[in-house]
């Protein structure tokens, strides 16, 4: 697949996304960087701004088998991952697989389960597999992990452990809309009963298991050159001595740092990447994975502000 393909590509994934869903192109765009990138992504806003209409719509566009499991209290490890259950007719055990056995799985206001169940995604997020008694078992090469999570609320919620945090490439704020959008909103459903389905609104898959592999291994060989590398590097090095921060980004932090901007500069139809794909993303990447020394926490400063300020100071090659 050449950039112009998957230029095409991604603009047809948009246009039918936009057949469902009004606004949230940055939320959009980050989405597709993260499905190039091969990363999971952590949506956080309010209710009803269209969180996981906008993932159902958005792996219906792809052709992805879509699961969806919502979080809550007394959910279990096996309830999602699935367990061997025994077959009193064939006196054998037989696997039952949990919902986690999908291509994109949309794990539903993820902080209303306790760490335990938390962590079951764990493994899947990092490796694409999952082990049960003793077996490992594969999942799909397009798996994703697209969460959801809402920061209203704090009574009857378990926020995310560091590690599970650092498995998202991007944690995104989904704003409310416009009050344009507001009203095109209430014009095209305003008059519906029930849930929207992607499928009933004319959205189409524009891709393939095939395309899929094919963008990714386009991106794969996006050029990045030392100065950048080295630009990623003193950046992600920067948040661990900076004196508004307790925690710092870790190495995979970097990493997928690289891996997003070369998905951005695939997506913008560019061979390699520049300073503007990193600047672009930094935010994104970094704001799940910092965490405010209390000094900074008493004089009210916020994360997003600490790392626009890191990305200025950081010198960029030219």
């Amino acid at each position: 697949m050449t950039l112009a393909d998957l230029g095409a590509l991604s603009a047809a994934i948009r246009a039918e996304v936009g057949k469902a869903v009004v606004g949230q192109e940055p939320v959009l765009d980050h989405l597709l960087v993260a499905l190039f990138a091969g990363g999971h992504v952590l949506l956080e806003g309010p209710p009803g701004t269209a969180k996981t209409f906008l993932a159902q719509t958005f792996a219906a566009t792809l052709g992805l088998d879509f699961g969806r499991i919502q979080f809550t209290p007394d959910l279990m490890p096996g309830d999602i991952l699935g367990s061997n259950l025994f077959n009193f007719q064939t006196s054998q055990f037989t696997l039952t697989r949990g919902p986690i056995f999908h291509e994109l799985l949309l794990a539903d206001e993820i902080n209303r389960t306790p760490p335990k169940t938390q962590a079951a995604l764990l493994e899947a997020m990092q490796e694409r597999r999952v082990t049960l008694d003793g077996e490992a078992h594969a999942l799909s090469d397009r798996f994703m992990v697209v969460a959801t999570q809402n920061p209203i609320e704090s009574q009857g919620v378990y926020p995310l452990p560091e590690a599970q945090l650092d498995r998202f490439l991007f944690k995104l704020l989904v704003e409310y809309p416009s009050a344009e959008e507001e009203a095109r909103i209430v014009t095209r459903y305003g008059e519906g009963r029930g849930a929207p389905k992607p499928a009933d609104l004319g959205v189409m898959a524009v891709a393939d298991a095939a395309q899929l592999k094919a963008a990714q291994a386009a991106v794969g060989a996006v050029t990045m050159a030392e100065s950048v590398v080295d630009y990623v590097v003193r950046l992600i090095r920067a948040t661990r001595e900076s004196g508004d921060l307790v925690v710092g980004a870790s190495p995979r932090a970097a990493v997928l740092l690289a891996g997003a901007a070369r998905a951005r500069a695939a997506l913008d139809g560019r061979g390699y990447v520049i300073p503007d794909d990193v600047k672009a993303l930094a935010t994104a990447v970094l704001r799940h994975r910092l965490m405010l020394s209390p000094a900074a926490e008493i004089e009210g400063k916020q994360v997003e502000a600490i790392v626009a300020a890191l990305v200025e100071s950081t010198e960029a090659p030219r």
